[in-house]
């Protein structure tokens, strides 16, 4: 019976499975508790440092489509669908990246978000017709699922590829290919509350999301050593530390730096550069546009090859 296929396939996850370690959890002290989460904690951190090649293969997937113009997507339900919201949304403060380049699609809409909706990690219609209206070829779509096996993820999985988008798998499981390109399937466990994939499945989704996002980033040029130079100053403790930057990259006093930013409307690698070299900001910006963006790139030539720089790409506009 299908049913019944249904049954035994999901008893024998991993993450399905009750815990050896946590059998007595009703009669433990809070103490005892805090201290058994926390050794379990530590074997998804280990499960994910075991799975980081297939995550550097994941990256270099999206750092060529990224540079091709191609966008990222996060695709999931429940726990494993608002880590993939969360990712999205923290890449423009972090990176300084358009929303549309890192985007999350998730089981049930917006309000699943915030609301449990689980029978929509079952709706493989919805999935694809969400990869058909937001996806093309070229972009990226990483299904996120602690089962490995959740039907809007393989779906949205299997529409994407159709679409000739680039896929990737992040399950918490031993898990079939699904239609991906790379599976990252780091195998935490047994969670200390049977089922309860926001614990140890959760913890290691969110340590490959951040990897995946901050590696690929770094590749891009988006940060100058282990540095966020395209911080967005939204607030006071972002002013300050977008502030600190200019100081630090350009060598300049904090009166000096505070010119530079505001004279660069607040864009940061913008400033450095002004700081550094004594271009203007439309200098800045155009020789940056020349280097690809890298700042790194740009800080390690001369004042003069920045001037330069400027003038060829004002050359190529005409």
């Amino acid at each position: 019976m299908p049913g019944g296929t249904r049954r035994t396939r999901y008893a024998r996850l991993a993450t399905e499975r009750a815990n050896p370690a946590s059998l007595d959890l009703d009669r433990l002290s809070a103490r005892h508790i805090a201290q058994l989460m926390n050794r379990e904690d530590a074997r998804a951190v280990r499960a994910v440092g075991r799975v980081a090649a297939r995550i550097a293969a994941a990256v270099e997937l999206i750092v060529a489509s990224l540079s091709r113009g191609g966008r990222l997507f996060f695709v999931g339900a429940g726990t494993s669908g608002r880590l993939g919201v969360l990712e999205a949304a923290e890449c423009p403060p972090t990176f300084g990246t358009p929303p549309r380049l890192v985007q999350a699609i998730m089981a049930g809409g917006r309000a699943s978000v915030f609301r449990s909706r689980e029978g929509a990690e079952d709706d493989r219609a919805a999935a694809a017709r969400e990869i058909r209206r937001r996806v093309r070829s070229g972009d990226v779509v990483i299904g996120v699922s602690a089962s490995g096996v959740t039907p809007f993820v393989r779906a949205a999985l299997h529409e994407a590829r159709r679409r000739g988008a680039i896929t990737a798998l992040v399950a918490c499981n031993a898990a079939s290919a699904a239609g991906a390109r790379v599976v990252i399937d780091p195998r935490p466990g047994p969670e200390v509350l049977a089922g309860s994939t926001r614990l140890k499945a959760g913890t290691a989704t969110k340590l490959v999301l951040n990897t995946l996002t901050t590696a690929s980033m770094a590749r891009l040029g988006r940060v100058y050593g282990n540095r966020m130079i395209d911080v967005q100053v939204r607030s006071r403790k972002l002013r300050d530390r977008a502030l600190r930057l200019v100081e630090e990259l350009g060598g300049v006093s904090r009166p000096r730096a505070a010119r530079a930013l505001a004279h660069a409307r607040g864009r940061v690698r913008i400033a450095v550069v002004t700081a550094r070299t004594g271009a203007t900001p439309r200098d800045a910006a155009r020789a940056l546009a020349n280097a690809g963006g890298s700042l790194r790139a740009l800080l390690e030539t001369s004042p003069r090859v920045v001037k330069a720089r400027a003038r060829n790409g004002e050359s190529r506009r005409r």
